[in-house]
Formats: C-alpha cells, structure tokens, sequence
C-alpha cells in the first residue's frame, strides 16, 4: 500500500470537572479542555466571578496574546498518525518538552507486508514515482529475503519469539526511510502549538508540513480558543502552509 496522506484520529482528550466551591461563571461555548485552563488561569488572581465577562474563548485569547501559555500546558490531547514516514517520525520525535510517543516497533513486527509513504516532491510525476516505487519494492524484497535467511542462521536460538526480533532487528536495516509507521503522540496544547508553528511553515520538510497543517484543522476543530489564531493559507511553492498570531504561548 502506498500513502499520499496522512491519516490522523484523536484518541483521548481533557476531561474537566468545576470545584463547586471555586466555581467560574462561565460564558460562551466551550470545550472542557479550554474550561480547564481557563479554570487554572482564573485562580491565579482568584477571578472565578469572570469580572469582565469574557468568554472562555475570549478569556484564552487574552490569554495567548499576553503569552501565558503555562495554562495550556494543563490540557493534553492525544493523537494517533498512521501513514506517516519514519524519516516524518524521526523529526516529530525531536519535539521533547510536553510530549509523549509510543511508535511501531519493527524489531517485533514483521514488515514483509509494509507499507510506503510517496514523497510530496515525487508524488504526481510518473516518472519519479515509478523510479521511487521500483526501488521501495526491490528493498521490500530484500527485507523479506534476509529475515528468511536469518532465521535459518539463527537456527540454534530455541526461542523463536526472540528468533524472529533477531532476524528482523538485523533486516529491518535495508527499509528506507518511506516506510510507513504508526505512532501515537500525546502533547499538551502549548507544546502542540509549538510543534504546529515550526513543523507548518513555508521552511519546514514537505511530508511534516502536511501533518502539521492536517493536526492543526483537528485541533483547531476540537478546541478552537487554543487554535484560533493559526491561519492556513497556500505558500509559494502551491502547497498549504500555517502561520501564528500569538508566538513563543
């Protein structure tokens, strides 16, 4: 199977419940993620009562034009990408700070059934594609063929589970870098905003760029008063990009 897009579902989301005793006079509508955090900004100056009553959304607003994304932090969402790259993971996976991953093994799976992530830049040209999927294929083959041979030369390990995480440890070597891999990632809002400003850019590797902004309209879409000021738009090159209103939350 090849991938010309990434496929991406939310899996886990904040859940919120208001103390009775410090209730907030909420306004407007709302996600618990965003009452969260508009809950743990008001008590810092104890404005529970919403003094200038503003929405939660008007209230996160201030919030990021202000810059003090430290009450972001406090909602996490979780997301699971399939049909990514791992040479898309092995930069995704740079993002420290606020993030969690869990990632296919192929030590333990086998991938003599893999899939491949097409290149943006080889995507749509017939020829670059069909150059790019013959070698792909051949190094497919290659896998399939070493992980046989292995498996005999490890004939004397009586543990066949430990066995084949032998042979495919050592095959998995000759996979490119388009082999598609799953991943679940878990971020705070503030460090997915991080994420999303530098890996959405017109600058940023075109594969990541097109996660970026498809994670962003998912975001943006589940919590707007976190998103709200990120504005997708076509770059130069003809390919969607994102810019921020509010940086460094």
């Amino acid at each position: 199977m090849y991938y010309y897009e990434p496929r991406i579902t939310l899996l886990a989301k904040p859940t919120f419940t208001a103390p009775e005793h410090l209730g907030v006079a909420w306004l407007g509508e709302s996600t618990a993620g965003e009452q969260l955090a508009e809950f743990a900004g008001r008590l810092c100056y104890m404005s529970q009562k919403n003094p200038a009553r503003r929405t939660t959304r008007d209230y996160l607003q201030n919030i990021k034009k202000q810059g003090h994304g430290s009450v972001l932090e406090h909602a996490n969402y979780s997301l699971l990408f399939e049909g990514v790259s791992r040479s898309l993971t092995h930069e995704l996976v740079r993002h420290r700070a606020g993030f969690a991953y869990s990632q296919l093994s192929q030590r333990y799976v086998d991938e003599k059934d893999a899939s491949f992530v097409v290149p943006p830049a080889v995507a749509g040209d017939e020829a670059l594609e069909s150059a790019w999927r013959s070698q792909v294929d051949a190094a497919l083959a290659s896998y399939i063929a070493l992980v046989e041979q292995l498996m005999e030369r490890y004939a004397w390990v009586g543990d066949k589970v430990h066995r084949r995480k032998m042979a495919r440890e050592a095959a998995r070597g000759v996979l490119p870098n388009s082999t598609e891999t799953k991943i679940v990632v878990t971020a705070n809002a503030r460090a997915w905003r991080t994420m999303l400003e530098l890996r959405s850019s017109e600058g940023a590797e075109l594969e990541i760029r097109r996660l970026a902004v498809a994670t962003l309209r998912l975001l943006a879409a589940e919590a707007p008063g976190f998103f709200s000021d990120f504005e997708i738009y076509v770059g130069e090159d003809r390919r969607e990009a994102a810019r921020v209103g509010f940086h460094k939350v």
